[in-house]
């Protein structure tokens, strides 16, 4: 099975938004880039602008697609589709993860990261 999902790394000045799952999802308490699979006719980028917005309560505005990760579960891939972001409306709701913080960075690496997430992380750091 395949899943494509869309994934924003939200920027605020000089930190980036970053959730954790919950202990009852899949990957539980491993961190990752919001965001969910994308829906039959929707664009990757609709997919992100909703996702963020039943997940967060939050508005983004996207603004550029960074390279696509597929990364091979053993009972499932995922094709991961980052876009970078930011919040132009909103306060933070938790609706499905479990905790939520603004980080440098820097301090991205220092995360236990959902294992598809981590080439997103790395390609972001070399921006």
């Amino acid at each position: 099975m395949n899943l494509y999902v869309s994934c924003a790394i939200i920027e605020n000045e000089d930190t980036v938004l970053v959730v954790q799952r919950s202990s009852t999802m899949s990957h539980p308490l491993k961190w990752e880039f919001p965001g969910g699979k994308i829906e039959n006719g929707e664009t990757e980028e609709e997919c992100i602008t909703r996702e963020i917005k039943e997940e967060l309560n939050l508005e983004i505005e996207v603004s550029k697609r960074l390279c696509h990760s597929i990364f091979h579960y053993p009972n499932f891939s995922i094709e991961l589709i980052p876009f970078l972001a930011k919040q132009i409306g909103g306060q933070i709701m938790l609706n499905e993860h479990s905790d939520y913080k603004y980080i440098e960075k820097d301090e991205l690496l220092n995360l236990d990261w959902a294992e598809a997430d981590i080439s997103i992380v790395k390609e972001y750091l070399n921006l």
